[in-house]
């Protein structure tokens, strides 16, 4: 456990500035002397708070994992058909990538080089999984194209969520709905089944790929 902020510093504030270092570095980059100059006080200070730089990674990422396993929780609960839980679950991770921004393009960026790396990557894989049974389910329920392999589906489209890192900004004036609002028009309108689909152009039935 942490222990309480010292007057003029507190972990929130330290968190917010080690992340964005992180970003612009590189988490293996930094060390805990550059962070120390960035905040203008000394690496005794930051251990006050926290045990080593990896603490400090693990709650970064958790900001952002914890975020969208509770989009995943409310999607699950809310009940009704697979495919508006899934577009549910897409608007919820869009929210949180804007209201979260510096903390998922940090959680996108881990490679699995450290334990709390690989520890991260793992919560990846358990959202992806989530991702693509609710696709399966849509599927099964004849919301969603059966040509498709419903892994690829999951990839395709959270690939499309994760993209907007690279180049949205919060002063653009675009808000999260807005944002969801574009994804979902355009991912949605080629995910939905529909009576001529389950074909290739060719003619020929989609193959489905592991």
């Amino acid at each position: 456990m942490t222990r309480r902020g010292r007057p003029g510093y507190d972990l929130e504030s330290l968190l917010t500035v080690a992340v964005k270092v992180f970003n612009e570095r590189g988490y293996e980059a930094t060390s805990m002397e550059e962070l120390s100059r960035k905040l203008g006080i000394t690496k005794s200070a930051i251990y006050y708070h926290v045990a080593s730089k990896d603490e400090l990674l693990r709650l970064a990422v958790d900001r952002a994992l914890d975020g969208l396993f509770e989009v995943a929780g409310e999607a699950e609960r809310m009940g009704g058909r697979a495919i508006d839980r899934l577009e549910f679950l897409v608007r919820g991770s869009i929210k949180v990538l804007v209201d979260r921004l510096p903390f998922v393009t940090l959680l996108l960026r881990v490679r699995g080089n450290t334990k709390v790396e690989r520890a991260a990557l793992a919560r990846r894989r358990d959202f992806d999984h989530l991702v693509t049974e609710l696709v399966k389910q849509a599927e099964a329920e004849g919301d969603v194209r059966p040509d498709i392999d419903p892994a690829i589906t999951a990839r395709l489209l959270f690939g499309t969520v994760n993209s907007l890192i690279e180049w949205y900004r919060p002063r653009g004036g675009l808000g999260s709905d807005d944002l969801a609002d574009a994804v979902c028009a355009i991912a949605f309108s080629g995910l939905r089944a529909s009576e001529n689909q389950g074909l290739t152009g060719s003619g020929s039935p989609q193959r489905h790929f592991q």
